[in-house]
């Protein structure tokens, strides 16, 4: 037999078998009760059933041919697995038995996608311990709304499936209130207003989107709370959810977020402010909790480098 060793994280100690294998390679429950089942799946050298608890310290010793069998039939065609790998600086802002309300620091994706190598919330949640719903791809359970991997703040994940199904609806129906702050390019004119122009892939650069005719509807309100000779600092609040929606939409307007190169930001303001992605945070959730029907607001701070370049640009930089 072709062995795979896993070390069980910390987080999972005391967790049953199958969810510890759901979050670690990424199956779904279904599937990782069946691995375990087939004999598939030995700790510290001893067959276990799906049910069985974890101790501290344990390593799994995964047959690799059951292994692919499982994971090709539960993942995405792509073959994308979700890998429990902990989140320096990922916190729990709120969490009960139906959602979990982190705060996902610059640099860490959603979830897993093709081609993507680094931390993402989903494997950061794994890794702690955290158990999600089903719901969803085998990649992305629980995933009910994303952050760009640039983007920092609030965002949150639905642990279970009653809650993956209401949350998405309240997102579906707009109620849920989405607010960013951005610092941007200039000074918008007028200083509030509503951008309600469509959204699509960009024509001819992919990894890119841009306001284009026949494109998804979406809508963009937004207010100047503070304005300096390089640009302003803006809260946005989205009624839709597209794909890089608030980056897209300022940068229409000629006044991208500062510090977005791929949207035409000014690389030497970029530099002067210490910038190295774009200054964009979500620093406030609020939506109706599935279960008990109370409005539930959560709110993040401006991490340090964001902080850094406001202070900068409020200088004069």
């Amino acid at each position: 037999m072709s062995e795979r060793l896993v070390p069980v994280p910390e987080g999972l100690a005391g967790e049953r078998v199958d969810i510890a294998l759901m979050r670690l390679l990424g199956l779904s429950r279904t599937r990782a009760g069946e691995l375990a089942g087939s004999g598939g799946v030995l700790v510290d050298g001893r067959r276990v059933t799906k049910g069985d608890r974890l101790q501290p310290g344990s390593i799994f010793q995964i047959d690799t041919e059951l292994l692919d069998t499982h994971v090709l039939a539960g993942t995405t065609t792509e073959g994308v697995v979700v890998a429990a790998e902990p989140v320096p600086g990922m916190q729990v802002l709120f969490e009960d038995d139906d959602v979990v309300v982190i705060d996902k620091p610059v640099g860490v994706a959603a979830h897993p996608s093709p081609g993507w190598t680094g931390p993402t919330v989903i494997g950061g949640l794994a890794a702690a311990g955290h158990t999600v719903s089903t719901s969803g791809a085998a990649e992305r359970q629980g995933v009910v709304h994303r952050l760009d991997v640039g983007t920092s703040g609030v965002m949150m994940v639905a642990k279970s499936e009653r809650a993956y199904t209401n949350v998405k609806r309240q997102f579906k129906e707009r109620t849920v209130d989405k607010m960013y702050h951005a610092v941007v390019q200039g000074l918008l004119d007028p200083l509030r207003g509503t951008i309600d122009a469509p959204i699509d892939r960009h024509p001819s650069q992919d990894y890119r989107f841009a306001v284009v005719s026949g494109g998804k509807p979406s809508i963009t309100h937004y207010e100047t709370l503070e304005a300096f000779s390089h640009g302003s600092l803006v809260e946005i609040r989205l009624e839709t959810g597209r794909t890089h929606q608030i980056r897209v939409h300022t940068a229409a307007m000629r006044h991208p977020c500062v510090g977005d190169l791929a949207y035409g930001a000014d690389p030497v303001l970029a530099a002067k402010l210490g910038l190295k992605r774009q200054w964009l945070h979500a620093v406030r959730l609020g939506f109706e909790h599935p279960a008990s029907k109370e409005w539930i607001c959560v709110e993040s701070e401006y991490p340090a480098d964001l902080k850094l370049a406001l202070v900068r640009l409020q200088e004069g930089a």
